[in-house]
C-alpha cells in the first residue's frame, strides 16, 4: 500500500520556530505554496510572530515563545492550511519582473558550451532556450540578496560539477538542476558559469539592500560583450541595465 502524502507537513524548530514544508522536491507548486502561505502569515499580521521566511518549498514561522506556546502556533497554522489549496493559489501581489542584460559564454561566462552538452543541445539554441525562458525567484539565500530562480526546462536538469569552480565574480549567472543562482559576490561554486551581468543583487548601501523578492520573476536577456561594458561604465545604481515592472496577473 503507497503511504499517504504527508504534504503540507507542520514541524517544530528549535525553541522558537515552525516549518510548513509543502513538499519534499523543489516544484512549481510546492514553491507557490510556500510563497503564497507565507504572505497570508505576514498579511494577518498574528501576534507573537516576530519572523518570517519562504524557502524552495516551506515557510518558516519565528515567534515568542513566552507569549505563544508551540501548541497554538500549530494549531493556528493547520487551521490555515485547511482554508484553502495552497498549491494552487495566486502568487502574492507586488511582485516584479526584471529584464536584465546578459552576455551568454565567451571568457566572461566560460562553462557555457559545457552546458549546453550536457543538456543535449548546441550552445546557440541554449542561449535561445535560457535568454527566453522567465523564472522565478525562488527564495533567496546562501549570500544577501541572492536568488535561486527557476524552474528551467527539464533538459536543463543538469548535475553540478563534481570539483568545484574557484570562483566566479558577482553578478555570475551559474546553472544547475534546473536552476539559475544569481551570485551577489565573488565566491566558489559547483554550479557551471553561463552568463555574466552587471546586476547587484546585493547593495548595501540602499535602504532597500536586497534587491529582489521571492516571487519575483526575471528574464536574462541576451546582449553582446560591448553592450555590457557599455552597462559596466554606467552602473552606479547597480541595476545592470535592467528593467523592472509590476506583474499585473
Amino acid at each position: 500500500m503507497t503511504p499517504p502524502n504527508p504534504f503540507p507537513l507542520v514541524r517544530t524548530v528549535g525553541l522558537d520556530g515552525a516549518l510548513v514544508t509543502f513538499g519534499d522536491a523543489v516544484t512549481e507548486p510546492a514553491n507557490r505554496a510556500a510563497l503564497a502561505f507565507r504572505a497570508e502569515i505576514e498579511r494577518q499580521h498574528w501576534d507573537g510572530v516576530t519572523e518570517t521566511s519562504a524557502s524552495l518549498a516551506s515557510t518558516y514561522i519565528r515567534f515568542d515563545p513566552v507569549n505563544v506556546p508551540h501548541a497554538e502556533v500549530t494549531q493556528r497554522l493547520a487551521a490555515l492550511l485547511n482554508q484553502k489549496d495552497w498549491y494552487s493559489t495566486p502568487l502574492p501581489e507586488g511582485r516584479r519582473l526584471w529584464c536584465v542584460p546578459t552576455v551568454y559564454g565567451t571568457d566572461l561566462a566560460p562553462q557555457l558550451e559545457e552546458a549546453a552538452a550536457a543538456a543535449g543541445l548546441d550552445p546557440e539554441e541554449a542561449v535561445r532556450r535560457l535568454s527566453q525562458t522567465r523564472v522565478r525567484v525562488l527564495t533567496i539565500g546562501f549570500a544577501p540578496g541572492q536568488p535561486y530562480l527557476g524552474p528551467l526546462g527539464p533538459e536543463f536538469n543538469i548535475p553540478r560539477l563534481q570539483e568545484l569552480n574557484p570562483m566566479v565574480p558577482e553578478g555570475a549567472l551559474v546553472l544547475a538542476i534546473s536552476q539559475f543562482v544569481l551570485f551577489s559576490g565573488p565566491t566558489p561554486t559547483g554550479w557551471r558559469h553561463v552568463g555574466q551581468t552587471a546586476f547587484r543583487c546585493f547593495r548595501p548601501e540602499m535602504a532597500q539592500s536586497f534587491a529582489l523578492r521571492p516571487g519575483d520573476e526575471m528574464l536574462f536577456k541576451a546582449v553582446s560583450r560591448e553592450e555590457l561594458e557599455h552597462i559596466r561604465d554606467d552602473n552606479a545604481d547597480g541595476s545592470g541595465g535592467a528593467t523592472c515592472q509590476e506583474i499585473t496577473a
